[in-house]
């Protein structure tokens, strides 16, 4: 898988949206970088193939997959990304409001390059799937459940009736009812969860458009995916995405495609979002 993305993206940012398609021995490159980026600028391409147990042409390899040219373009980059980081440095203190302090701050540095992997063609795609469908669901398992039946709460705000089914069967049930003219969105930060992947399948199966928002460029439901939206994780790398799943990229992706959906429906949005107005304030306490 090379890189496909935006070519002002970060280096750390490239490596964590390809790095689960990668072989083997350019995984190891991979890892080598992400652990030890200072050292690795310092390096040659010899350098690192010696340090990491593998032919320089490898290193090559993987500088090329990443998007660059070879080794002396991605030491650039690395610098680049480095310097801004050291810009962004700032001692929150130790206490639990310096460490929340200190998270933000973190993610703030990080949102520019969520969108890094997105296409104009893909997300183009995935607002008109989203307009045309004339059944839609919106599905996801795990931590991305709820961000599933956020969105379909969003878009039935705005006038584009969505189906949240949260029952793992009850997906596949669901998915296998649509038609052609259908379509279903999966949300899924790694992109191999299996019961995500059955629904995935069984949207296949109809001939439903299937869109997919995900945080890795190569996974198993992006393969079966008519359109995959790809966020990058805001921790840049794999393994921090594993262990500890931020959602907020993908928040912050959903409520922007949110708007352009509501901005492509014009009037029926405005009607729709006016009636969601008078509903909540029927239902709010003095």
């Amino acid at each position: 898988m090379s890189w496909t993305g935006n070519d002002d993206a970060a280096v750390t940012t490239r490596i964590a949206t390809v790095l689960n398609s990668l072989q083997p021995s350019e995984r190891r490159v991979a890892d080598h970088i992400l652990g030890d980026l200072d050292g690795v600028v310092e390096m040659t391409a010899q350098d690192l193939a010696d340090r990491t147990g593998v032919a320089r042409s490898t290193v090559i390899r993987t500088c090329q997959t990443l998007g660059y040219r070879g080794f002396p373009q991605l030491r650039v980059a690395l610098t680049r990304e480095l310097a801004q980081s050291a810009g962004r440095t700032e001692d929150f203190g130790e206490s639990a409001l310096g460490t929340i302090r200190a998270e933000i701050a973190a993610l703030a540095a990080s949102l520019p390059q969520i969108a890094s992997v997105l296409t104009e063609a893909n997300v183009e795609a995935a607002v008109v799937t989203l307009l045309s469908a004339t059944r839609l669901l919106a599905l996801a398992n795990g931590l991305s459940s709820p961000l599933a039946s956020d969105l379909s709460m969003r878009l039935t705000a705005i006038g584009r009736p969505t189906e949240f089914v949260a029952d793992p069967i009850g997906q596949q049930i669901a998915a296998r009812q649509l038609s052609p003219a259908d379509a279903a969105i999966i949300l899924s930060g790694s992109g191999a969860n299996e019961s995500s992947l059955k629904a995935a399948r069984a949207v296949k199966l109809t001939g439903a458009r299937l869109v997919v928002i995900t945080s890795f460029a190569t996974s198993p439901l992006g393969s079966l995916a008519d359109v995959a939206l790809v966020v990058a994780p805001a921790s840049g790398s794999f393994r921090h995405e594993l262990e500890h799943t931020s959602r907020v990229p993908h928040v912050i992706l959903l409520e922007s495609l949110v708007e352009v959906v509501a901005t492509r429906l014009g009037e029926s949005a405005r009607s729709a979002r006016s009636t969601v107005l008078t509903i909540l304030s029927d239902n709010l306490s003095d």
